[in-house]
């Protein structure tokens, strides 16, 4: 496998709970991966890991390694900034900024002072709302607030806000779970696109879509990874019980 991301005994614990055990996984390079398991497993948690928000949760305390590219991410001299532009997330619910369609695309743009002048910023946000299937929509309303948007044409703002400040890797905690069917299926279907560029790794909470979008699946159990694969192998093929009893839907 070409790992793009590897994660070394990691344990996480809120006060006295813990909710990682040990885990130990890679994740490839420019393939979709799934995070699955029952309600309460880590899943969001494990994600969470991975560029270092975890750690904004009061009570919460870690050790492991997380491996972005071969550094630890969680070195005392790396700039979690940094690790925040490379990776960015797509949360549950969406969040755009108090401000317009358009500054939300060019806000981080901004900060990271990635462009010279209007122009390349007026090119780069169409660039990005088009990425995300959003432009055709908003064209001629640039300058609304972005929450005058529908809440799935809110996480494709979202989705462009993030791939503006041109990230490695792209992380969904549940990011269609308060989505209609319709807007689901379109953030589905810019993941599935994305993935030629961006290494991509989604919680799920469903498993017809984690068949849909996984090219490889690791399965969580109490905070523990019970197995990890080629999503083929694991959906056809599970080599644990407990994987093949959630696959059957007994829990």
């Amino acid at each position: 496998m070409d790992a793009h991301i590897q994660v070394r005994n990691m344990n996480a614990f809120y006060g006295k709970q813990r909710a990682l055990k040990d885990v130990n996984i890679e994740i490839p390079k420019k393939q979709i991966t799934v995070i699955m398991g029952p309600s309460g497993c880590g899943k969001s948690t494990l994600l969470k890991t991975l560029n270092r928000f975890l750690e904004l949760t009061d009570g919460t305390k870690l050790s492991g390694e997380v491996y972005l590219d071969g550094q630890n991410i969680y070195e005392r001299d790396v700039e979690v900034t940094e690790v925040r532009k490379k990776i960015g997330l797509l949360a549950q619910r969406p969040s755009p900024l108090p401000m317009s369609i358009y500054d939300n695309v060019a806000y981080g743009m901004h900060i990271h002072h990635m462009k010279k002048d209007r122009k390349e910023y007026k090119a780069a946000v169409r660039h990005y709302l088009e990425i995300a299937g959003l432009w055709e929509e908003v064209e001629r309303r640039l300058h609304d607030p972005a929450t005058s948007l529908s809440i799935g044409q809110q996480q494709r703002l979202c989705l462009a806000r993030g791939l503006a400040v041109e990230p490695e890797i792209i992380l969904g905690d549940e990011p269609t779970s308060q989505l209609d069917p319709i807007s689901s299926q379109n953030i589905e279907k810019r993941l599935m696109n994305l993935k030629e560029q961006y290494t991509i790794v989604v919680v799920t909470h469903t498993l017809r879509q984690a068949k849909r979008l996984a090219d490889y699946v690791i399965y969580m159990y109490l905070g523990e990874v019970i197995e990890a694969g080629q999503a083929k192998e694991v959906f056809n093929n599970p080599q644990h019980e407990r994987t093949r009893a959630y696959l059957e839907g007994q829990f």
